[in-house]
């Protein structure tokens, strides 16, 4: 699994059965209004990729359409008028794994100590920027369901321009993509008839730190899911390798 996101895969699953829908649709909403400030106006999601790929988030989690709708209205006020901005935080988990929290926040004091004060908690330490981030790179990331003969379609997306590497998991198939790219990635997945499970922009781990121990791996998976679980945290990422055989165990 070394350079794959196992976050990405927990969190991709997890999503599905996630009964904290009405934190989840804030998250949405907040990142369709900065995708739509952030591009000076533009409310069509066919000229704005972030707002596009942020609507697409939305439907992935069965946000209403009216709240989807509402969100984008919202984001045709005044640049700034929201009070929000974007702010990345840095650090270390457990066992040393690199942890970068993406966040929109009106009072990015307030948002860093209540990050501070989670990471503390849970084993780990806050860190300045640049301490982690050159351990990621951006990456498109997609899944599809995972259709009768996973291995036939594998090496057929391998195939597809853009994309960098393709994972089997135990409900889907993961692709990774050039960032630039996931857009015709996702246009050739759609005409090869596959079944689109997640469609987004992530930071995807250069290096993984293995985690085999039960204990540290379970410590590590509480300290990303309380900082994940934060009201201003929009994403997380992070490079730890957990084997599926300990991640089952520990329920996730």
């Amino acid at each position: 699994m070394s350079g794959h996101s196992k976050w990405a895969t927990i969190h991709r699953q997890k999503e599905i059965t996630d009964q904290k829908r009405g934190q989840s649709f804030t998250k949405v909403a907040n990142a369709i209004t900065i995708a739509v400030r952030e591009s000076g106006g533009v409310t069509d999601p066919q000229l704005n990729f972030k707002l596009r790929l942020a609507m697409e988030k939305g439907k992935e989690i069965n946000m209403p359409r009216d709240n989807i709708e509402r969100a984008r209205r919202r984001a045709q006020g005044k640049p700034g008028e929201s009070g929000l901005e974007e702010i990345t935080y840095e650090g270390f988990g457990p066992g040393g794994v690199a942890i970068m929290a993406s966040c929109l926040t009106d009072n990015h004091q307030r948002t860093a100590q209540e990050i501070k004060n989670i990471f503390n908690r849970g084993g780990g330490t806050l860190a300045g920027p640049g301490s982690v981030s050159y351990q990621f790179e951006q990456a498109g990331f997609l899944a599809i369901k995972k259709p009768e003969n996973a291995e036939e379609a594998l090496l057929k997306i391998m195939d597809f321009p853009g994309v960098t590497d393709v994972e089997e998991t135990s409900d889907a198939v993961e692709i990774y993509t050039l960032p630039e790219k996931i857009e015709e990635v996702k246009g050739e997945l759609i005409s090869a008839g596959f079944a689109l499970a997640a469609t987004e922009l992530i930071m995807k781990p250069k290096v993984t730190v293995a985690i085999n121990d039960k204990g540290e791996a379970r410590k590590i998976i509480e300290l990303v899911e309380k900082i994940d679980s934060q009201d201003d945290v929009q994403k997380v990422y992070t490079n730890f390798d957990i084997p599926d055989e300990l991640l089952q165990t520990l329920n996730v």
